[in-house]
């Protein structure tokens, strides 16, 4: 497997990182977790294409997960892809919907870029046939405990604290010829997600707060610090670590330096911060 981080970063608008998005090759499949701003560029900056994308599957709906969802489905379809395959928590047939269907936002476009006929001899052109369909993502709707098989590999998922009610919040592993990767997702620490990342050769894990920053009572279990995640990962038998979601207030060389000391000391030196466009072999 491999791993490509399009986005290691979080909602705040920020050069250095896109939001969160993660690519994982594995067999003929290409597996995007998570689409937020700015990942369509890094996908393109990867040397890959949208419609390169098999599936797509969202650990929530928070807008620094999804805004640049509707790029990709749009972007691969104006390459004549097939339809991508999109996993993701209810309401996402409602959202794909409201961009793709006939009174979606996206209509407008759709019946120029369709009907409009020197459009249509544009898309002639480049090897396409008429009628046009318009994007047709095919979407399934999951819940906790949620399990996919592909080329050679199989996914799993439990739910993790985050911004329940409003957000059903999911966790991910995949398995492939004995390799084991875990995406937390935003997470706060759980029995649920402990089980998952057991025995992990690569866990990615959110960090949205470091050692010593306050936070609000009611945040504060639901964003572990670096220590906390380290020692998590290590009680779980993970091989290694890979902290993302940073902000742009923890990107200084002194909030780096310790962010590593701490999982260097609880975790071991199998630990690191993700940037943008790093790939890593699982």
């Amino acid at each position: 497997m491999k791993l490509t981080i399009l986005g290691s970063g979080s909602p705040e608008a920020y050069a250095r990182r896109a939001s969160s998005g993660y690519l994982l090759e594995v067999g003929k499949d290409v597996i995007l977790f998570d689409c937020g701003g700015g990942v369509v560029d890094n996908l393109l900056r990867s040397g890959r294409k949208p419609s390169d994308i098999t599936h797509l599957v969202f650990t929530h709906l928070h807008s620094d997960h999804m805004m640049d969802y509707a790029q990709l489905v749009h972007a691969a379809w104006d390459e004549g892809g097939a339809p991508l395959r999109v996993f993701g928590p209810a309401p996402i047939a409602a959202i794909t919907r409201g961009y793709f269907g006939p009174d979606g936002v996206l209509a407008h476009d759709l019946r120029a870029r369709t009907e409009f006929l020197p459009s249509q001899e544009v898309w002639k052109a480049r090897g396409g046939t008429l009628p046009r369909p318009w994007p047709a993502p095919q979407v399934t709707e999951i819940e906790p405990g949620f399990q996919l098989s592909g080329d050679g590999w199989q996914l799993a998922s439990c739910e993790v604290p985050h911004a329940q009610p409003h957000l059903m919040c999911l966790a991910f592993s995949l398995e492939s010829g004995g390799r084991k990767f875990v995406y937390s997702g935003d997470a706060g620490p759980c029995d649920a997600l402990d089980a998952l990342m057991q025995g992990a050769d690569l866990l990615l894990h959110w960090c949205y707060r470091l050692d010593g920053e306050p936070a609000h009572p009611m945040m504060a279990p639901l964003t572990p610090t670096p220590s906390e995640i380290a020692a998590n990962a290590r009680s779980a038998g993970v091989s290694r670590l890979l902290l993302t979601h940073f902000r742009v207030h923890m990107d200084t060389p002194d909030a780096h330096a310790a962010a590593l000391a701490a999982l260097h000391s609880g975790f071991g030196p199998d630990a690191a911060i993700a940037e943008d466009l790093q790939v890593f072999e699982v």
